[in-house]
């Protein structure tokens, strides 16, 4: 029996020699592959059929002699399988990985862009372990809540905890201009119970007052639990709605009073309008009863400890969005006003005050 073979000529195709054997020769050499274009060990002049096609051809008739060299000639296979080189070999490596670094670089740069522009203005309080956001409203309220009790009517902290504490489960901290039958303001006080007219109930440092000295008339509210307390003030249909936020009253109450350093950031949009440095001298001292000192673009304040400069600080930070602060420095620490999650924390002072008692609130006047 012939050998059969590949006709076509296509340099990937391969071809079996004498896999079909006419006898059964045992000395017969087995089966090998044979790629295109391989001489056969015999002259094909010997196989029945004569010459095959494609063996007698000269390799210049062939249709890469147009290429000017020959279809597979041994100088272009050693040059596509030489062994690559060190430097090959290393930047064979290191290519793939820059690429994948670059790209993983350029996603963790959107991501931070992303993070620092997504998402509306906000302040983070921190203390005592905890950690909660406010939009800077609330956290105007809650500074409002807490200076009115402590500096400006001297009750201790723990009467602002418990003031604080209401204020969150009655309004969110918002003043509110409704709620159930008359209520309104920050503690949803009723004018049809004593509380003030509605334009007082809605002066968030009138309704503070009016709550703190509700609470100094209730016996034994020091040592009460802080939703007992709240409740003996507000005599709720709800009265155990207010333990759930103790804690959020804490933190509130630690910051605003300056036992927690460095405890309130918040992130906010730039500046559109100038502020007053005179105005904010003001609402410090209607709310706190403190008094600082107004210069052209700043407000300076001395405190007598570290502790009652940082409540300040964190008095101005909370009222930055309303009045158009720009920075608070305390020593050589400050915050400045930023869009981006710097806006949360404070940094190294550009220019520092002149020391740790010493606070200067810097307030937008040139636009």
């Amino acid at each position: 029996m012939p050998f059969r073979r590949n006709r076509d000529n296509n340099p990937g195709d391969r071809e079996v020699h004498r896999l079909y054997d006419a006898g059964t020769d045992h000395d017969a050499q087995p089966a090998r592959y044979v790629q295109h274009g391989e001489r056969y060990a015999h002259d094909p002049e010997e196989y029945e059929d004569g010459p095959v096609d494609g063996f007698d051809r000269d390799p210049e008739d062939t249709p890469w002699s147009a290429f000017g060299h020959d279809g597979l000639d041994d100088d272009f296979f050693e040059e596509e399988h030489r062994p690559r080189g060190p430097i090959r070999r290393t930047l064979g490596c290191l290519i793939p990985v820059a690429l994948v670094a670059g790209i993983a670089g350029g996603g963790y740069l959107a991501y931070q862009h992303l993070m620092d522009n997504w998402g509306s203005p906000s302040c983070k309080f921190v203390a005592k372990g905890y950690e909660y956001q406010w939009d800077p409203d609330q956290a105007q309220s809650a500074s409002t809540i807490v200076d009115v009790g402590v500096f400006k009517k001297g009750v201790p902290t723990r009467a602002a905890t418990v003031a604080a504490t209401t204020a969150i489960q009655e309004s969110k901290l918002r003043n509110l201009a409704y709620g159930d039958l008359d209520s309104l303001g920050l503690f949803q006080q009723r004018k049809s119970q004593g509380w003030g007219t509605a334009e007082q109930i809605q002066d968030p440092v009138f309704s503070s007052g009016s709550f703190y000295n509700a609470l100094l008339k209730v016996p034994g509210w020091e040592t009460m639990p802080i939703g007992q307390a709240a409740q003996e003030v507000q005599k709720s249909g709800f009265p155990d709605a207010y333990a759930q936020h103790e804690s959020q009253g804490e933190v509130i109450t630690a910051v605003m009073t300056g036992g927690a350093h460095e405890g309130i950031g918040c992130r906010l949009d730039p500046t559109t309008k100038n502020g007053s440095p005179a105005q904010v001298v003001q609402q410090l001292s209607n709310e706190s009863g403190l008094t600082a000192t107004a210069g052209h673009s700043a407000v300076d304040y001395r405190a007598r400890s570290a502790d009652g400069a940082y409540a300040v600080a964190a008095w101005a930070i909370a009222h930055a969005d309303a009045d158009n602060i720009t920075a608070v420095t305390v020593g050589d620490r400050a915050w400045v006003r930023h869009r981006g999650r710097d806006g949360w924390t404070w940094h190294a002072a550009p220019q520092p005050t002149s020391g740790p008692t010493q606070v200067r609130i810097d307030v937008e006047t040139s636009k």
